[in-house]
């Protein structure tokens, strides 16, 4: 006699590991975009010092200022244009969310897209951006013996470059990090449950250490140091619909639309310090 055998499927759905975003600390939104597609950004020069002129010189009998020679400030602009408008859509059918328990569920599904499609994608985008655009580069071959040193330089150079102490971020990847433990330079002991929370996981020469996926990483990134005064990340539009039997559905229609972008300032490019790994 054939019996058979009951299969029997779990409500609970095997989801993928997904982080948030990575971004919002090494970013800032000084900018407004709300009205427009492209904001216009002014780079205004400076003069150099003279020294005082207590006689007042003549040329040609003529009395110049004792302050020195007039010179005339250059009011440059660099137009920064959104150019990222991406968007998604699906369909849940409704006999197909009642039939699997209700693991298809509308809501559920788009929180699942925002956390494993869409936040990757944007901080992709963004430190791609700051890489390709950061102020210095170096490739370096990166060992146990020379990690902590070459990030010793990094912070160095953004203090030559008058950058602000306080508020550095220190980009690696989890490989990168192990690298940091192994020698014996960082310290896990001083992160609050905050600064958890926002992603750091240590503190190294004044920096807040930062690990993200290196899926999220330009292909040969090492590390690296950064200001967030450096790079705005604006989103212009960010919706999601979940529409209930819309024509020619029976069940969910979800969408989601997101315009975004993200910019290097000319002048505070010299705040990013890229490391990519050397061979």
């Amino acid at each position: 006699m054939a019996i058979d055998l009951v299969t029997k499927f779990s409500t609970k759905v095997d989801e993928q590991f997904a982080e948030q975003s990575k971004t919002s600390l090494v970013t800032n939104d000084d900018y407004n975009w709300n009205g427009a597609k492209t904001v216009k950004v002014y780079t205004v020069n400076t003069v150099a010092m003279n020294d005082y002129d207590r006689n007042g010189a003549e040329v040609n009998g003529t009395k110049i200022s004792r302050y020195g020679d007039v010179k005339s400030l250059d009011a440059t602009t660099k137009d920064y244009t959104v150019t990222k408008d991406r968007s998604f859509t699906f369909a849940i059918d409704k006999l197909d969310n009642d039939e699997t328990q209700a693991v298809l569920e509308g809501a559920t599904a788009l929180a699942r897209q925002q956390r494993e499609v869409v936040i990757p994608e944007v901080d992709s985008y963004v430190f791609n951006q700051m890489t390709s655009n950061a102020g210095t580069t170096a490739k370096v071959t990166l060992t146990e013996k020379n990690i902590y040193n070459e990030i010793l330089k990094a912070n160095e150079v953004l203090d030559d470059n008058l950058v602000p102490e306080s508020n550095r971020i220190l980009v690696v990847t989890p490989s990168t990090y192990v690298m940091l433990k192994k020698s014996g330079f960082i310290r896990d002991n001083e992160i609050s449950q905050d600064m958890l929370n926002k992603g750091v996981v240590a503190i190294i020469d004044g920096l807040a250490v930062m690990k993200v996926p290196k899926t999220r990483l330009p292909k040969d990134f090492g590390f690296m140091v950064c200001h967030p005064v450096a790079t705005v990340a604006p989103v212009k539009l960010e919706e999601y619909k979940i529409h209930e039997d819309p024509p020619y559905i029976s069940g969910s229609l979800v969408e989601g639309r997101i315009a975004y972008d993200a910019f290097v300032l000319e002048n505070k490019k010299k705040a990013i310090y890229y490391v990519s790994i050397g061979v």
